[in-house]
């Protein structure tokens, strides 16, 4: 699979902008603040209805725009489909595909996927739970789009839980009145049927991308690993399917419903639960050099990308000034791993930054400008 063309209009810095992909290696290079990563963050958002970098559209939506349009069309095989997102900050989003209206944005999810190599990848490593969460899901999302429904009704379950919750605390804190608390059972229900089918899928994923995220280390720093991936959940226990992870969250609920009351929000649940990155015997987080972090950071897309392609479904693989933070020898040996992807985009200040083995299309970007070099 690979984006052909893609049009912008009113997103990020871009009034409008048209620009003609090929397969293979397409380098963006030009001064930093002059609109690299923008392209490759819209390309993304296709991919995820999200960005690496903001957690809302509004920062999308260029200065004095009411909307912005990110369009691309995709080629995978013989099939050509033209997907369009349209960004409404305060409003609902609206999706296109082939020109249909009648789709839902998250209908859009799987005809472009990508694997996002970024500077703040580095957060999967030594950032808090919420990065590591959101790197499984979208991975979730990219192998399974339907799990984007998954996602959204466990979130909308979680907040409505968290209202009842937060209204006991309140009552129980002004007063002493005590509110009917019989529907919590019924949310308790809800909660632990969506969270045991996200639950199930995300151990799925960590022990498929057990043994690619080691060997993806050691190519990039031989004989430095073992890197060992052990999903910690905050209902303990040891089920796998469906029915007994649903059965372990409901005792969990159980358990800590007096302390949930007491705190207003709930406290378990695959939105409080982490991914532990090991480096040897030892937490990566805390005890890993920065050189090691970026490297089990990289293990960790490289490994994403690896298993998108055995399962068929090759992405797109986007690196925003990655090589800038390598050293010499982790930028050789990452050009050398990703350059035979179907098709690679490259953000870079200058052109000594984008490797050699990496030779392709390139593109000069400047004052909102983008021209094939």
């Amino acid at each position: 699979m690979h984006v052909t063309h893609l049009s912008l209009a009113d997103f990020r810095s871009y009034p409008r902008v048209e620009v003609s992909l090929d397969p293979g290696v397409t380098a963006f290079v030009g001064p930093n603040g002059q609109g690299k990563t923008n392209l490759i963050e819209a390309v993304g958002y296709l991919a995820t209805l999200g960005s690496h970098r903001v957690s809302s559209d509004a920062p999308l939506v260029r200065m004095g725009a009411d909307r912005a349009i990110v369009r691309a069309q995709v080629r995978q095989g013989d099939r050509q489909q033209l997907v369009e997102l349209e960004l409404n900050p305060g409003r609902a989003n609206r999706a296109r595909i082939n020109r249909s209206s009648q789709v839902r944005p998250r209908d859009v999810l799987g005809i472009v996927r990508t694997v996002l190599f970024a500077p703040e990848d580095l957060a999967l490593v030594k950032g808090d739970p919420g990065e590591r969460r959101r790197f499984l899901d979208e991975l979730i999302t990219a192998r399974s789009p339907r799990m984007a429904g998954v996602r959204s009704d466990y979130d909308r379950v979680l907040k409505q839980r968290n209202t009842l919750l937060k209204s006991a605390a309140l009552a129980r804190r002004h007063g002493g009145r005590t509110l009917d608390l019989s529907t919590l059972d019924v949310w308790d229900q809800h909660l632990a049927r969506v969270g045991a089918e996200l639950l199930a899928q995300r151990l799925d994923l960590v022990a498929s991308l057990q043994p690619l995220a080691d060997k993806a280390y050691e190519q990039l720093a031989p004989g430095g690993g073992p890197v060992t991936l052990e999903y910690r959940p905050s209902a303990p226990g040891e089920a796998h399917t469906r029915e007994d992870l649903y059965e372990q969250l409901i005792a969990a609920l159980a358990e800590s419903r007096k302390q949930e009351i007491e705190r207003g929000v709930t406290l378990v649940g695959p939105h409080r639960d982490d991914l532990l990155l090991k480096l040897g015997q030892m937490p990566a987080k805390g005890y890993a050099s920065h050189g090691e972090s970026w490297s089990y950071a990289l293990a960790l897309r490289l490994a994403s990308y690896d298993l998108l392609r055995a399962e068929g479904n090759e992405p797109v693989l986007v690196l925003d000034d990655v090589f800038a933070e390598l050293d010499a020898r982790r930028r050789e040996r990452l050009a050398e791993l990703v350059a035979p992807g179907e098709q690679v985009l490259v953000t870079a200040a200058v052109d000594d930054d984008v490797p050699h083995v990496l030779a392709g299309a390139r593109f000069a970007v400047s004052e909102g400008m983008v021209e094939r070099a």
